[in-house]
């Protein structure tokens, strides 16, 4: 029996696959995909991926039922910085603990369109997370919507010719195109056996967890280059009101200098009430109830560079 107390069924299939890449390559707009719904932070910032995030998906995308547990993970990344090495140990574990590794290649970025044009540190990256890897490999090229067909073929001879993965599989995650052939191949690979969550269950995360990464989204999306790298969302108050079908949220924007509050709050508090609004309509839209959002701004003295800031930010 599986959690959810139904049997499984012959040949049905259960496992998880962690989602790889380097930043910006598009991790978690496929897994919004996938799932179908809005679960992991998008912006076009790098890095707005700092944990590994929980989804799953009961597939049967013209193959054996198959729940797959999908991890998305931050870019693969190098750097002492602590902020740095966590988000590092994060990919790290969950590439080792896989059952299927998808590596996701951004296809439209130059240096990405063969192995042998990546810089040094991001073929060590690449190489670091699949030295890891003791599972089956896929290689997805994403955003191939953005690269004209006949320069297709020669990218999928190069990276193919690079060695160790099991399957190529082209695909443009922010549209869909390839997306069910690559989530086949997935469901393929994954070992037979039951359901490892029950049939409802999308994530393991909490909701508290999940708005304090659409605010911060919010703040990519907003703020762009303006914004500190060292900017962290922690949710102080969760206010469920029954009798009025809402709930309240009180959330703390967290930085690191006077300088960077004056950045987030804006010119006459415009900026964090902009971003309030759109992070209350997001917050909204998961939940499926009226939400209401208060925020506020804080310094606090270099909290990525210290071990305590980080756990009290909830990078633990």
């Amino acid at each position: 029996m599986n959690e959810s107390g139904t049997a499984a069924e012959g040949g049905s299939r259960a496992g998880t696959c962690a989602i790889l890449g380097l930043p910006n390559a598009g991790k978690s707009t496929l897994m919004n995909r996938l799932l179908g719904m809005r679960l992991c932070a998008v912006s076009p910032r790098p890095q707005t991926t700092r944990n590994r995030v929980l989804g799953v998906k009961n597939s049967s995308a013209g193959g054996p039922p198959a729940q797959i547990v999908f991890l998305d993970t931050p870019g693969a990344q190098r750097g002492e910085q602590p902020l740095r090495r966590y988000m590092r140990d994060q990919t790290l574990a969950a590439a080792g603990e896989s059952d299927v590794a998808l590596l996701l290649i951004d296809a439209a970025e130059r240096e990405q369109t063969a192995p042998d044009r990546l810089g040094d540190g991001d073929r060590g990256a690449i190489d670091e997370i699949l030295a890891a890897v003791r599972a089956p490999v896929i290689l997805a090229l994403n955003k191939v919507d953005r690269v004209a067909k006949p320069a297709l073929l020669p990218m999928l001879e190069a990276w193919s010719a690079r060695g160790g993965f099991d399957e190529l599989v082209p695909i443009a995650a922010l549209s869909g195109d390839g997306v069910d052939r690559l989530e086949r191949a997935i469901a393929t690979r994954l070992p037979e056996g039951p359901a490892l969550f029950p049939e409802d269950m999308v994530t393991d995360r909490a909701e508290r967890f999940l708005a304090g990464e659409l605010v911060r989204e919010q703040l990519f999306r907003q703020l762009g280059e303006e914004l500190p790298y060292a900017t962290a969302v922690v949710v102080d108050q969760w206010n469920e009101r029954p009798e009025k079908a809402d709930v309240v949220i009180n959330a703390t924007v967290f930085v690191e200098r006077e300088s960077q509050k004056g950045i987030v709050v804006g010119k006459g508090g415009q900026r964090i009430k902009a971003i309030g609004e759109a992070g209350r309509a997001a917050i909204g839209q998961l939940l499926g109830c009226p939400v209401h959002l208060v925020l506020q701004v804080k310094v606090a003295p270099n909290w990525s560079r210290d071990g305590g800031g980080l756990r009290a930010m909830g990078y633990e």
